[in-house]
């Protein structure tokens, strides 16, 4: 199994939700899953409540006892692009340092799933962007998108971009679980439009999640539409 980048087309969009629901779906399956949080921003260590590895590690029974920190390479504390929070705290960022975590965790771990910082084009140094971490990993993306009003720009811009880089991913997923969900005609019609104007199909759409202790529903049938 190749490893997974799950990439968004903004911030806030629910990578780290899906990235959880990977993480569950693998290990239901019978894999051992790594969870790498390459550049985690807007939290002070790995340990606190806003820490996406705090929130994956808290929520899979297999993760509990074990120490979040272990999946996160650098961690500042301004909600900024990595560039800007690394550069505020007067530090540098240095990719070969991740891969170099990718590749020990690859050596331990099928499938390691690698979550993003904001969407594709935010600047993880001067000369950086997340895209060119995801491209230089060599991971196969998984690309979580909004499922209301302007998703349709956002995801096509985004594949778009990773188009131009010889990349494109492997799926798309929908999060409906803003505070305002979309309606059930919205999403068809976000579905149609980027199925036609990109050729990819969205595999599903992941619903609100209230309670994380099982969260599973028809995740299943949306990872194995790409996966298997």
């Amino acid at each position: 199994m190749d490893n997974l980048f799950i990439a968004g087309t903004d911030t806030g969009v629910g990578k780290t939700v899906l990235s959880l629901l990977a993480m569950r779906y693998f290990y239901r399956n019978g894999y051992t899953p790594f969870y790498l949080k390459p550049f985690q921003t807007g939290c002070d260590d790995p340990y606190d409540e806003e820490s996406d590895a705090k929130f994956i590690y808290s929520n899979i029974d297999q993760l509990k006892e074990k120490d979040p920190a272990e999946s996160v390479v650098y961690c500042f504390k301004n909600p900024k692009a990595p560039w800007f929070a690394c550069r505020d705290m007067g530090k540098q960022t240095d990719p070969k340092k991740v891969m170099k975590v990718l590749e020990e965790k690859s050596c331990e771990y099928c499938p390691v799933i690698i979550e993003a910082a904001g969407g594709l084009l935010v600047p993880v140094m001067e000369n950086f962007l997340v895209i060119d971490m995801i491209k230089l990993s060599g991971a196969k993306v998984i690309l979580a998108a909004r499922s209301g009003l302007g998703t349709i720009n956002h995801t096509l811009l985004s594949i778009e971009a990773l188009r131009k880089r010889d990349m494109m991913p492997v799926g798309i997923v929908f999060m409906n679980g803003d505070d305002i969900t979309a309606s059930a005609e919205l999403i068809s019609e976000n579905m149609e439009a980027v199925r036609k104007f990109s050729g990819i199909q969205v595999a599903g759409v992941i619903g609100r999640i209230d309670d994380f202790s099982g969260p599973e529903g028809k995740v299943d049938e949306i990872f194995d539409a790409f996966l298997k």
